[in-house]
C-alpha cells in the first residue's frame, strides 16, 4: 500500500511540475530583430506587474538622433507622444491564457500605432504578434545576453 501511495505521489509531482514548465516565462531582456537586415534594433525588457506582462525599450543601437538628442516617439499619441523611445513601455497588460500572454496591446514606436497583441515563447525565441482586425504580423525576438 505504501509503495502505491509513493508511486502516485511521484507521478502527481511529475505531471504537475511538467505543467508548470510547459509555459516558459518570457520575463527578461529580448533583442528585437530587423527582418531584412537581421540586426538588433532594440532591447526590450519584459516584466510582470500586477499579474500582467509589460515590456519597455531599454536600449537602442543608436539612441540619439542626428542632432545628438534622444530619439523620441513623435508619431505616438496620448501620454507617449514625444517621449524618449528608450524607456517607452511598448507592451501593456498581457494576461497569461493557456500557453500565451494575450489581451493586451503592443505599441510600434516607428509609426505610433497600437495593436492588440500576444506573445509566447518557443525555447530561446519569443514570438510577438500584433493584430489589426483579422490581419496579423509576427516578429521573432531572441534572448539578449
Amino acid at each position: 500500500m505504501m509503495k502505491r501511495i509513493s508511486f502516485l505521489v511521484m507521478v502527481t509531482v511529475f505531471f504537475c511540475t511538467g505543467l508548470v514548465w510547459a509555459v516558459e516565462s518570457p520575463v527578461g531582456k529580448w533583442n528585437t530583430i530587423d527582418e531584412k537586415s537581421g540586426k538588433v534594433t532594440s532591447v526590450v525588457e519584459l516584466y510582470e506587474e500586477g499579474g500582467k506582462l509589460f515590456g519597455k525599450i531599454i536600449s537602442l543601437p543608436e539612441p540619439n538622433d542626428a542632432k545628438g538628442k534622444p530619439k523620441i516617439c513623435t508619431p505616438c499619441t496620448g501620454a507617449d507622444k514625444d517621449q524618449p523611445v528608450v524607456g517607452l513601455v511598448i507592451i501593456k497588460d498581457l494576461i497569461l491564457k493557456g500557453d500565451r500572454y494575450k489581451d493586451g496591446t503592443l505599441l510600434d514606436p516607428d509609426d505610433g500605432k497600437i495593436y492588440k497583441g500576444e506573445v509566447w515563447r518557443e525555447g530561446e525565441k519569443l514570438n510577438v504578434r500584433g493584430y489589426l482586425g483579422f490581419f496579423f504580423r509576427t516578429q521573432t525576438w531572441v534572448r539578449a545576453k
